[in-house]
């Protein structure tokens, strides 16, 4: 029996998206410093060469690196502190961390495989160590989550989705939105696993986490409560994290 052309497509469509389903759950495996199960399109070889090739792309972005050694070295003090006490220290990553001149951005991230910046504009809110080694904890949390992995097995799967729809049932807008709705959702989780892993750091590594409910309060103050609605954006509102960074402290603390 011959599929007419609607038919056709139709099916051309269903198995594309089988396809990117099939390599999506293919792909999955524990992580073995969270013990969460996730799928991850790269191997940490390749998630460290990510990092050092993107890492001086942002800092241009962000007006180059600091000049102030003083203040580098003691962003590199309290990173190294975070990682030789905690997991981090047996992940194959190659952890730096690069203070950013930017003096507007108020802002800190993790790039695959451990290259970690901080704006100037963040550092200069905080008034103790306690809550940078909050901020870097955080961001150690995301690189030993594989979190930009994960997110890249994901938009892979988004846009496999949203081709497969496009060519059997001219849905494409719709699967994307649905591929974006996904995307927003593990965003918030990579988040809150952040938080989470970061008060187990700063405990490990002697810090007080109480500091990182501080930063929560900094950075709420810093975005002078211009916030996008929580279900539109991929970070979880400051009051929920502050809410689930209480339950990590008591967690650990124990």
């Amino acid at each position: 029996m011959k599929l007419g052309g609607r038919a056709l497509k139709i099916v051309l469509g269903v198995g594309i998206v089988v396809f990117g389903l099939i390599r999506y759950y293919g792909s999955q495996e524990e992580n073995p410093y969270t013990g969460r199960t996730q799928s991850v399109s790269l191997t940490t070889e390749e998630e460290i060469a990510i990092g050092l090739q993107n890492a001086p792309i942002m800092a241009e972005q962000h007006g180059g690196m600091h000049p102030d050694q003083q203040l580098q070295n003691m962003v590199d003090r309290v990173g190294k502190k975070l990682v030789d006490n905690t997991i981090a220290r047996e992940t194959p990553y190659q952890y730096e961390f690069h203070l950013l001149r930017d003096p507007k951005t108020v802002n800190a991230f993790a790039l695959p495989g451990g290259q970690i910046f901080i704006t100037y504009a963040l550092l200069e809110r905080l008034s103790t160590e306690d809550q940078l080694a909050g901020i870097l904890g955080h961001e150690i949390g995301h690189v030993v989550g594989r979190h930009s992995a994960e997110r890249i097995a994901q938009s892979e799967l988004a846009n496999t989705v949203a081709a497969g729809a496009q060519v059997g049932a001219d849905a494409g807008m719709l699967a994307s939105q649905l591929g974006q709705t996904l995307l927003l959702k593990n965003g918030r989780g990579d988040e809150l696993e952040s938080d989470d892993l970061g008060v187990k750091f700063m405990l490990e590594a002697g810090y007080d986490p109480e500091a990182l409910i501080e930063v929560m309060q900094i950075l709420k103050e810093a975005s002078g409560g211009q916030r996008v609605p929580e279900f539109q954006s991929s970070h979880p509102d400051p009051e929920n994290r502050i809410a689930k960074i209480k339950e990590a402290i008591e967690k650990y603390r124990g």
